[in-house]
């Protein structure tokens, strides 16, 4: 019989969850060693990538670390090239960054490595359990949170009309 998760033993849930990003992470940390980059190198552009235009501002808020982590690793992007930063139109001290070309194509390399994981898992559960892990995902996320992380993957209510 399959077991199902009981709230009492929800250390088993957590190391599974352990486990499950371990092994997500694993495949694009193969392909960053390549380059001499890390996760924080990967996290930075994947958000980058997939919101052009971010401030610094705006991806400091997106993976709550310290401007100085973030500058390291951003320079080492810029500097061989997988990110660009130009400067803000209407306030020139903001600095807009944007994937090169060399950018999107290892982050896209990354996301496929890491979706035909996701895909894998999905193929082995019933029907419409997308939805759940997906809501299961956004609750784990703080409450005060949800609305922006919400609005961050999925885009403006009205950008799914």
């Amino acid at each position: 019989m399959e077991k199902v998760y009981d709230p009492l033993h929800r250390s088993e849930l957590i190391e599974l969850l352990f486990f499950a990003y371990r092994d997500f992470v694993s495949d694009p940390d193969r392909n960053l060693s390549d380059f001499g980059f890390g996760r924080a190198h990967h996290r930075v552009l994947h958000f980058v990538h997939l919101h052009p235009g971010l401030t610094i501002a705006e991806l400091l808020d997106i993976l709550r670390i310290t401007k100085q982590s973030l500058n390291r690793v951003l320079k080492e992007l810029i500097q061989k090239g997988f990110i660009e930063s130009k400067t803000g139109t209407s306030d020139r001290r903001q600095r807009l960054l944007y994937a090169t070309a060399t950018g999107i194509a290892l982050s896209q390399k990354l996301s496929d490595l890491q979706g035909e994981r996701i895909k894998r898992a999905f193929s082995t559960l019933p029907d419409g359990t997308s939805d759940i892990v997906c809501k299961f995902l956004l609750a784990m996320i703080d409450p005060y949170d949800q609305d922006h992380v919400t609005k961050l993957v999925y885009g403006p209510p009205e950008a799914k009309s």
